[in-house]
């Protein structure tokens, strides 16, 4: 089987499930009206695809730790097809529920395609398929934003979501085409159903409360319950996954250094991202007679997150010579500097769309670039049995850090939002974007801070695990 065709196929199949997550967000007034509905009921369409991946992200990264990353890759991409006709075909914003939490389970596309890499390619087609696999969520939601507002304002919602069932299809038959299948006697993993179980009802209730925080109020009653809930929910799963055989998430392992490093560095750096993301969305599209806005229709919006996909895969070639020169802590470091540095220039510079479009560019450099080494970093600290559990917690982290994000940018809007007026005014947005690009730089702390420094010929030796794993 040719490496090239198999890297093609995961990244094919990474890139559509981000595409098809995206699907929702411009789509919420749409959906609003179509179903009778407020803007407020519309978003759980978001919602509910958030919970869904990240609950159960974990528990397909454990099911890819086995001998099966193919068939459960199978199974994952069959169901996100079927969640796209079910909303295609949805009646009722009940069903169009149930089909966008099934999407939601491509989350756990990217861990499954990091882990089958590693199985099948190794030295430099590994690196740098791993830093493909990874941007592919950056670039996916940088295509899926322009693609989805061309069928919402030519089309109903439905034809977009047939347009995701097309797309994740497609991604379904290239995989069974070009990744290899496992031997039928290929051995499955056990799965800690009591810790799946914990660890689904804790970050259940606490991605709850952090998506629901802006419309519900950080200080209600509801979103505080929820979030101690959550933690608390946490605080007994961790416990419970250090006395058990075969863990769900392995705990010892998440605590190394390095990978530690690249999770912290996940959060704080997907928070300012996909509030940085979100934000230029709302800036383009708000009126013109706000002073500050472009009145831009959905298109223009999503266009100009293209600069960000584009660069996104640029950065890639860059991100692997500087870090044979520089070493992996180092160029995670910088990436994260330059998130930040356009984060910060979106806040100051905004008057303009081709000053928002040129710096979405600079934004997709630093995120392809530290997209690209935080995977690496965890991929070769981990046994080749713990690369799908390993990644999906940094999968769900990242997806946490976006909510958290997303919705920390939408309060300071609505903090800076004059009493009885319907948009923030333009400080709002430099203040969003400023403490989006102060996420980014407590990023690159963390990573100096917590991931040791890596020599560069460490850097480009082959990616071969050095713990042992433990049983299961």
């Amino acid at each position: 089987m040719s490496s090239r065709r198999l890297l093609a196929a995961l990244v094919f199949a990474c890139t559509t499930v981000s595409v098809v997550s995206t699907l929702g967000a411009p789509l919420i007034p749409t959906i609003a009206v179509d179903r009778g509905i407020s803007l407020d009921s519309a978003q759980w369409a978001l919602t509910i695809t958030l919970l869904a991946g990240s609950i159960g992200t974990p528990v397909i990264g454990r099911l890819g730790d086995g001998g099966r990353r193919y068939r459960v890759l199978m199974a994952t991409l069959s169901l996100v097809v079927i969640g796209s006709v079910i909303v295609a075909l949805s009646s009722s914003f009940a069903v169009l529920l149930a089909g966008r939490a099934l999407q939601g389970l491509g989350y756990g596309t990217v861990p499954l395609a990091i882990a089958l890499a590693r199985e099948h390619l190794q030295g430099a087609e590994l690196r740098s398929a791993i830093g493909m696999l990874s941007i592919s969520v950056g670039v996916g939601a940088g295509l899926g934003y322009p693609i989805t507002g061309f069928i919402a304002q030519s089309f109903d919602y439905h034809a977009a979501f047939w347009f995701g069932a097309t797309f994740s299809t497609a991604a379904l038959v290239a995989v069974a085409w070009c990744v290899p299948r496992e031997p039928a006697s290929a051995a499955a993993v056990k799965v800690d159903v009591a810790g799946a179980a914990l660890l689904a009802a804790g970050l259940g209730a606490l991605l709850l409360a952090i998506s629901r925080a802006a419309t519900w109020g950080w200080g209600s009653t509801v979103v505080l319950s929820l979030g101690a809930a959550g933690l608390v929910l946490l605080a007994v799963w961790a416990e419970v996954e250090l006395r058990v055989d075969g863990p769900l998430l392995d705990l010892r392992l998440a605590a190394l250094p390095q990978i530690l490093g690249a999770n912290v560095t996940a959060v704080l750096l997907n928070m300012g991202m996909f509030s940085g993301m979100a934000l230029i969305c709302l800036l383009a599209q708000t009126p013109e007679d706000t002073g500050y806005g472009f009145g831009a229709s959905l298109v223009v919006a999503g266009l100009l997150l293209l600069p960000l996909s584009i660069a996104g895969l640029l950065s890639q070639p860059i991100a692997q010579r500087l870090t044979a020169r520089l070493g992996l802590r180092r160029v995670l470091i910088l990436g994260a500097l330059a998130v930040a540095a356009a984060e910060v220039l979106l806040g100051l510079f905004h008057g303009h769309l081709w000053q928002i479009a040129a710096t979405s560019f600079m934004l997709g450099i630093g995120v392809g670039t530290t997209f690209a080494a935080m995977p690496t970093l965890i991929v070769r600290s981990v046994p080749h049995n713990r690369t799908g559990s390993a990644m999906s917690l940094n999968q769900v982290l990242r997806t946490s850090g976006g909510a958290l994000g997303s919705a920390l940018a939408i309060t300071i809007l609505s903090a800076n939002t004059a009493a009885g007026a319907a948009f923030p005014g333009d400080h709002g947005y430099t203040w969003a974007f400023i403490w989006a690009g102060a996420a980014c730089t407590l990023a690159a702390v963390a990573t100096r801070l917590l991931v040791p420094d890596d020599r560069p010929e460490r850097a480009a030796v082959r990616l071969e695990p050095a713990p042992a794993s433990p049983p299961g």
